[in-house]
């Protein structure tokens, strides 16, 4: 299974072990977003983060979607439309992070419509925490509002 991790808050008075935890997945500022592969060692740095990035399964159609619009190369410049089927495949099934020639995070606008609340979960009405897929704003709804 792939997630999609994307910071939601800044981190103005976090805590130092969060900041490194962000870094290590390369969320380093709001609204940027990678696709990681749900193994225990990604589960466990997302969960200690959990106060600051919201995350949840992503679909394949999503992930060509984000290829497609904000993807980018290693150079900085988009991803050419006659390979981005096949790294969207790629950023899938490995996570973006081993994929080479793209750059290894996406960096997208605020969700048309907003964040709603920054500092609550997700399950009591707000923008932190885990996002189930199939449900009314699943992270496949989501980035596509954030695209």
């Amino acid at each position: 299974m792939t997630w999609a991790v994307v910071r939601v808050r800044g981190g103005i008075h976090a805590r130092t072990p969060v900041v490194e935890t962000l870094r290590h997945l390369r969320l380093t500022r709001p609204n940027h977003a990678v696709v990681v592969r749900d193994d225990p060692v990604v589960a466990g740095m997302v969960y200690a983060v959990q106060g600051y990035v919201t995350w949840g399964p992503v679909s394949p159609e999503t992930v060509e979607l984000l290829v497609r619009a904000r993807g980018r190369t290693e150079d900085g410049k988009p991803v050419p439309e006659e390979s981005s089927a096949e790294l969207a495949r790629e950023v899938h099934a490995r996570g973006i992070g081993s994929v080479e020639g793209l750059k290894p995070l996406f960096r997208l606008k605020a969700p048309t419509g907003g964040w709603g609340s920054t500092k609550k979960p997700y399950t009591h009405g707000g923008a932190l925490g885990f996002r189930a897929a199939g449900s009314k704003l699943d992270m496949d709804a989501l980035l596509r509002r954030m695209i």
